[in-house]
């Protein structure tokens, strides 16, 4: 494994990143088509967006990271709707109007377990049951989690080892999450309840 600039350097067998098959980019600004989480869609604005920011968004690297901002975006980006509640809810409209849980690792946790109303939530399951489009947070100190990751591909074997995330921060895509020395690891099964929009 190596690294240079804060970027994964895929080893083999990994490769370097394949676009998808479809020539359309992902969008710039998310946009929302129907009720359903579109998996490809969030995995495709995270292969275009890991190792740059999309200037609709605040670039929190200063300020902590901006893995969780990143992951929120690949929500959206796959149809995730927002949740204007205040203080409780998801949502960005800009750097002074957006909730915690849009770019801070437990408020997001927190906000899609315990989402029981329409739109975005997250179950906590299992390695082998994750997909791409998924959610997957590190902890590095004991009984702290604070780094979020968009898994994009789980191969055949669903191991650590195939198991690729992409991520902000300590940008990268296509890494494998088996590279990661962290001492634990949640993973979210992320949904959209009754395809309500907002």
């Amino acid at each position: 494994m190596s690294y240079k600039q804060n970027r994964y350097i895929p080893q083999p067998p990994y490769g370097p990143y394949q676009p998808p098959v479809s020539n359309e980019p992902a969008p710039a600004s998310p946009v929302v088509s129907s009720g359903k989480y579109n998996r490809a869609a969030a995995v495709a604005y995270a292969h275009q967006w890991a190792f740059s920011r999309n200037p609709q968004y605040l670039n929190f690297d200063g300020m902590g990271g901006d893995c969780t901002s990143f992951v929120s975006q690949c929500l959206r980006a796959g149809g995730a709707p927002q949740n204007y509640t205040k203080t409780f809810g998801w949502y960005y409209n800009s750097a002074n109007d957006r909730a915690p849980a849009w770019s801070g690792v437990p408020y997001l946790y927190n906000f899609l377990t315990k989402n029981k109303g329409a739109g975005v939530y997250a179950a906590e399951t299992v390695l082998f049951a994750l997909e791409p489009g998924d959610v997957i947070q590190l902890s590095f100190t004991p009984g702290v989690f604070g780094h979020s990751l968009l898994v994009v591909e789980t191969g055949t074997a669903k191991d650590e080892d195939h198991v690729l995330i992409a991520t902000h921060t300590d940008d990268s895509d296509y890494r494998p999450l088996s590279s990661y020395n962290c001492i634990a690891k949640r993973f979210l099964k992320i949904g959209i309840r009754n395809g309500r929009l907002i």
